[in-house]
């Protein structure tokens, strides 16, 4: 009997040769990618059984130019023996040993297309190899009633063996299902021709695009802020390895309910979550209130849930900064997820752990850092933003431009591009945006060094806020354009101070107007007086001391926070803008 040792299985007591890895048969004999395929890494097929993942992956291996294996048959090979003898002597636990380091065997060569076998995926070891191997991973789905005569032959296979194929099917579909949400790629397979279930295998490979990660690295913790397109509808499968189980509790607001609650519990329940609550708040900063916070307090409360419920935010800043902050509360603390649905909060404040809601007195004076497990930033939605969301969500995207400088330079040159909804411009702009905040953030969890550090994330959100306060957040005036309108003030600032070049104002202002954004507070259809500005302005969470703290400019790049403005600077300045004295 034959032997490759990538598979170990015990030899017998008289014999304990090694023998050399198999030579390559005609079918596993290597190929050359086809140009233009785009294919450069591993195809791992996986589903349950009869899927159609050998024939699939013999007929896309030849479309594709690669070569093709099928794990079982390699195990076979390998151990000298077939699995259903390698199950009744050895047992799951050590064939699965076996399978594990011959899919990593075959992974770790040049691109091929694999079929594993069924339970292959299931096990967290073999799971994991193949994420590490780079490789995509596509789940091929098929419903039971395909299934059933596709198996009716597979008697030999030990989990059919002397069982009910059905109920052995339906078995396998509760506990793999939610095990195979975790693909790359899901492609439903119908009652077709293997060669147009191929095609249609292939049109979703070449068509794929892998979501960026960017790993936020904090003090004896990480989370991943993963960007990219139909996040929502693979929610489940991205989760299952963030949280601790598979029960959440959702938030939203009710205009973003509508458009992708549906989305979001399809990918989550595909994966085997159980939804305990799905509540909704009114759209508006008006939500971020005490009465808000409480009501949402008690109705998760009421619905049962427990310190293993997760909490996911699927919305803009409000919802995220409520559900956040509700949370850090609940039971002293539930996992968090957040799952930006407005451009604003993709950018910005879903990343870094900031929640908290609005008092009489000012925003965001209640609240607490709370880490999400994982954010989701689905850049597909951002097509259903109306031209002003979408304007406001970009103020974020050129506040982080002036604080990085060569993303203020791609402003400058491609931001109209984003604004105008251009899908690679805005998969840009969210990409760098979260690079630099989740660096910042790693650098300053919980905004506490001196000067700099993570302070320097609110560049224009000194004035800003003073100017959403001041409006009562009616909706009138959006986050945003608050803030688009603070980053001008800020740059003018710095220039009175002499901090930066007399000409950087402009600079803002210009493209700030060029995209549609507020740029001048003499442009509003209101005046603010002077001193109620500045009465928010000193209750603002950066003061110190008394003092008021200013983020400044030198250039873009070159940020610096400062506590020696003095106050009857900046009345001027509001003044020249326009405001009553």
């Amino acid at each position: 009997m034959s032997r490759n040792l990538d598979f170990p299985i015990p030899p017998p007591a008289a014999s304990a040769a090694s023998v050399p890895p198999l030579p390559a048969t005609p079918e596993m004999a290597p190929a050359t990618p086809r140009a233009g395929t785009g294919i450069g890494r591993s195809i791992v097929l996986i589903g349950l059984p009869g899927a159609g993942k050998s024939s699939v992956g013999k007929r896309l291996a030849q479309m594709l130019g690669l070569p093709f294996h099928d794990a079982d048959l390699e195990i076979e090979a390998a151990a000298g023996l077939p699995i259903t003898e390698i199950f009744a002597r050895y047992g799951e636990p050590h064939f699965r040993e076996g399978e594990r380091r011959v899919i990593a065997r075959l992974l770790a060569g040049p691109p091929l297309v694999l079929a594993t076998g069924g339970g292959a995926y299931v096990d967290p070891e073999t799971r994991r190899a193949i994420r590490e191997s780079g490789a995509l991973t596509v789940w091929l789905r098929v419903e039971i009633p395909l299934l059933l005569p596709r198996v009716s032959n597979r008697a030999t296979r030990p989990l059919f063996l002397q069982q009910d194929p059905e109920a052995v099917l339906q078995r396998l579909r509760a506990a793999r299902h939610p095990i195979y949400a975790e693909a790359d790629l899901t492609v439903d397979c119908c009652d077709e021709s293997p060669e147009d279930t191929t095609a249609r295998v292939q049109r979703a490979i070449e068509g794929f695009s892998a979501p960026a990660r960017l790993p936020v690295a904090l003090s004896g913790r990480e989370y991943d802020v993963v960007v990219g397109e139909h996040l929502l509808e693979r929610a489940g499968g991205l989760l299952s390895g963030a949280l601790p189980g598979r029960r959440v509790a959702i938030i939203s607001d009710a205009s973003v309910a509508a458009l992708h609650l549906p989305a979001l519990r399809g990918g989550l329940e595909a994966a085997g979550f159980t939804i305990g609550a799905s509540l909704t708040i009114p759209p508006g900063e008006g939500s971020k209130s005490l009465a808000s916070f409480g009501r949402v307090l008690e109705e998760l409360l009421a619905a049962g849930i427990d310190r293993n419920t997760a909490v996911v935010a699927l919305g803009g800043g409000v919802v995220g900064d409520l559900a956040g902050f509700v949370a850090a509360s609940a039971l002293r603390g539930l996992p968090f997820v957040q799952v930006p649905t407005t451009l604003l909060a993709q950018v910005d404040s879903s990343v870094g752990g900031k929640t908290g809601i609005n008092l009489a007195s000012g925003k965001n004076l209640a609240g607490a850092f709370w880490q999400p497990r994982i954010v989701l930033a689905d850049t597909g939605v951002l097509a259903t933003l109306s031209p002003r969301e979408l304007r406001a969500g970009y103020a974020e995207v050129a506040k982080h431009g002036l604080l990085q400088g060569p993303l203020w330079d791609w402003c400058e040159a491609e931001g109209a591009r984003a604004v105008a909804g251009d899908a690679a411009a805005l998969r840009h702009a969210v990409l760098e945006s979260c690079r630099l905040k989740s660096a910042v953030v790693a650098a300053d969890e919980r905004e506490e060094s001196a000067e700099g550090g993570r302070a320097l994330l609110n560049l224009g959100h000194t004035f800003g806020h003073a100017v959403e306060a001041e409006c009562g957040y009616d909706g009138s005036l959006l986050h945003g354009e608050a803030v688009a309108l603070g980053l001008g003030l800020a740059a003018r600032l710095s220039a009175r101070l002499g901090f930066c070049e007399a000409g950087l104002p402009g600079r803002v202002e210009a493209h700030l107007a060029a995209v549609g954004l507020p740029a001048r507070l003499a442009e509003l259809p209101r005046r603010f007086p002077v001193e109620r500005l500045m009465a928010r302005m000193r209750k603002d969470k950066k003061v110190r001391e008394g003092r008021m703290r200013f983020v400044l400019l030198r250039a873009p790049g070159q940020a610096f926070t400062w506590s020696e403005v003095p106050p009857a600077e900046v009345e001027s300045l509001l003044r020249d803008e326009g405001c009553l004295s």
